[in-house]
């Protein structure tokens, strides 16, 4: 399981969407996206 898999899995079992999530840590909603679809490159 990869980083992306493992985050939309946590922030699903904790009932949040991409874009509760993005504001709890203060990043936007796309860079949820691309993390949990693995397109960031960090």
């Amino acid at each position: 399981m990869d980083f992306g898999d493992r985050l939309k899995q946590i922030r699903t079992s904790q009932g949040l969407s991409q874009e509760q999530l993005a504001e709890k840590i203060g990043v936007s909603r796309q860079a949820i996206t691309k993390w949990e679809t693995n397109l960031s490159r960090s």
